[in-house]
Order: C-alpha cells, then sequence, then structure tokens
C-alpha cells in the first residue's frame, strides 16, 4: 500500500494518442495522478471537468495532471474531444498501473461485490515523491481537494 514518503512506482502505460508514458516522464514536475472508474460517466465526468475548469491554477502552480482509468485509447480520445480536456489521459487495460497505486479492488454497488477502480489521487513533489493521496474524492469539487 502506498504511502506518503513512497517513490512513485514503477509503470508503463500509454496516453490516448499512443504514447509510451512511465514514471520517468513525471520526473522533474510536480505531478497530479488521479485515477477514476470509465469514460463519460456522471462522477468520471464531473471530476474531469471540475480540473479541467481549475486546469490554469495546477499549472499557475507548477502541476502535470494525469487521468487514469482502464478504457482503452479510443474512449479517451472520445472523452477528450467531448468534454475539452486538456491533460493527457492514461490508459491501464491490464490495470497493472492501477494494481501497483492500490486504484484496484473490490467495490460495492447496489449490494454486489465486484473488483474495479478505485477513485483515488496521489500528488507527487519534483522527485516523484508522494505528497498527499487523496481517497475520498468529492468528484464536483476535485481541483479544490488537490489543491
Amino acid at each position: 500500500m502506498l504511502q506518503i514518503g513512497d517513490k512513485m512506482p514503477a509503470f508503463t502505460v500509454t496516453d490516448e494518442t499512443g504514447k509510451t508514458i512511465t514514471e520517468r516522464d513525471m520526473l522533474g514536475r510536480k505531478t497530479v495522478i488521479y485515477f477514476y472508474p470509465k469514460d463519460s460517466t456522471p462522477g468520471c465526468t464531473a471530476e474531469a471537468c471540475n480540473i479541467r475548469d481549475n486546469y490554469h491554477s495546477f499549472l499557475a502552480r507548477g502541476y502535470q495532471v494525469f487521468g487514469v482509468s482502464k478504457d482503452s485509447q479510443a474512449s479517451h480520445i472520445r472523452f477528450k474531444e467531448k468534454y475539452d480536456l486538456p491533460f493527457p489521459l492514461l490508459s491501464d487495460p491490464t490495470t497493472e498501473m492501477l494494481q501497483t497505486f492500490g486504484a484496484w479492488g473490490e467495490k460495492k454497488l447496489y449490494g454486489k461485490t465486484s473488483m474495479g477502480t478505485l477513485r483515488k489521487t496521489f500528488v507527487f513533489n519534483e522527485e516523484g515523491i508522494i505528497e498527499r493521496i487523496i481517497e475520498k474524492v468529492d468528484t464536483k469539487n476535485h481541483a479544490e481537494q488537490i489543491l
């Protein structure tokens, strides 16, 4: 389980354009990585749009932002275009990155238990050290929670 003070774990995923992204690409800038269940669902859309609407504040504070889900690159492209999202969306169809970050686990919905993406956000410093972990995400006000 990742904790504050831990180093960013190793990962290799692709963004919506197909470009390979690893933890090494994050170093040198403050980084926000947020995990969300599914493109274009109400909560995930509210969260992404809240970050989009406050994106200038992230940039002003020196942050780069990445959203991560197990959705495909094609799904990410549609989601980004539909909601004009200015930050990269990383695709993790194998859930390897999700599991490494502890953002994959049991979820309960309507009395049924299943495995799925847990909504979680990690804030890293320039050296890739975890400064904050947000596990109770307020999708409509997530930018404020982070900043």
